[in-house]
C-alpha cells in the first residue's frame, strides 16, 4: 500500500522521473511484515473523479495498482476475488445458452477477462465505467491490462453510471455483477452509495431474469448490507474469498438470486 508518510531527502535522492518520492518505500501485500523492500513507485496516470477526487495509477516492482485520494482500491497482485465474482456469477448461468451479464466497474479487468474465459461465443457482457480514464488506462499496451478483453466482441463497453443501464433494462440481464466500490460506502465518488440503498437494489431485482442473479464484491463482510439485499427480494448467500491465493487477506461476495 502507498507509504503515508514522506521518506527522509536521503531517500528520495536521485529517484528516476516519474518516481513519486512520498512513495517510493511501498511495501507490497506479498512482502514479509514488517519489511519495506525500497522498490520505487511509479505514477503511471492520474485522474480526476465526478466528485473532484484523485485518482491515480501506480506502478509498483511490474505491478499496478488505482488509489482514489490515496487509498488503495485495487491491485493487479490482488484479483482472485474479482475472478471468483465473475466464476460465481457465470457458474449460477451455466444452463443459459446466451446469458447477458453487466459489470459494473471495469477496475483493471479481471472480473470482465475471467467472465469472458467461462462463456461462450453467444453471450454478451455489457460493462459500465464511470471514469473514462480507467478504460484508457485498461487499452494502453505499455500496461498490460485488459485491452484485449475489452476489444472482446461479446463486450459492450458504456462510459457512464451502470444504475443508469439498471434503471433502463427492464429484465434485460441474467446477472448484474457489481464492484465499483469497496463496498456498500462508496469511495469512488458519492453517488456510488446510492448504489447500494435499498431502492437501487429494488431496481436491479427488476433489471435481472427470473433465476438470475446479483453478485456483490465488498472489502468487508456487512450484514447490514444482506439485510437489505433480501428486503429486496433476493435470496442471499455470502462468500469469503481470499484477496490472492494462500492469502490472508480476505474480501466478501454477496449472492443474491432472484
Amino acid at each position: 500500500m502507498p507509504a503515508s508518510r514522506s521518506p527522509p531527502n536521503s531517500l528520495a535522492a536521485g529517484l528516476p522521473s516519474g518516481v513519486e518520492p512520498h512513495a517510493a518505500c511501498m511495501r507490497d501485500i506479498s512482502d514479509p511484515p514488517g519489511v519495506c523492500l525500497m522498490k520505487p513507485t511509479t505514477l503511471r496516470a492520474e485522474a480526476m473523479t465526478a466528485d473532484g477526487r484523485r485518482m491515480t495509477l501506480h506502478e509498483h516492482d511490474g505491478a499496478f495498482q488505482i488509489s482514489i485520494a490515496g487509498v488503495p482500491l485495487m491491485s493487479t497482485r490482488q484479483h482472485h476475488s474479482e475472478r471468483r465474482l465473475a466464476a460465481v456469477a457465470c457458474d449460477h448461468l451455466r444452463s443459459r445458452p446466451a446469458p447477458r451479464l453487466l459489470i459494473g466497474g471495469l477496475g483493471l479487468g479481471f472480473t470482465l477477462t475471467a467472465a469472458l474465459g467461462r462463456l461462450g461465443p453467444e453471450a454478451k457482457v455489457t460493462v459500465a465505467e464511470l471514469v473514462p480514464a480507467v478504460i484508457e488506462w485498461n487499452r494502453n499496451p505499455a500496461y498490460g491490462l485488459a485491452g484485449s478483453a475489452i476489444d472482446d466482441p461479446r463486450v459492450e463497453l458504456v462510459v457512464g453510471d451502470v444504475a443508469n443501464l439498471i434503471r433502463e433494462r427492464r429484465a434485460g440481464f441474467d446477472a448484474i455483477l457489481l464492484d465499483v466500490d469497496n463496498g456498500a460506502s462508496g469511495l469512488t465518488t458519492a453517488s456510488n452509495h446510492d448504489l447500494y440503498q435499498t431502492q437501487s437494489l429494488h431496481l436491479a431485482r427488476v433489471a435481472i431474469r427470473p433465476g438470475g442473479c446479483l453478485v456483490v464484491w465488498s472489502t468487508d463482510n456487512d450484514p447490514v448490507f444482506v439485510e437489505r439485499m433480501e428486503r429486496a427480494g433476493f435470496s442471499v448467500t455470502t462468500e469469503r474469498v481470499a484477496a490472492y491465493p494462500g492469502g490472508k487477506l480476505f474480501n466478501w461476495l454477496f449472492v443474491g438470486v432472484c
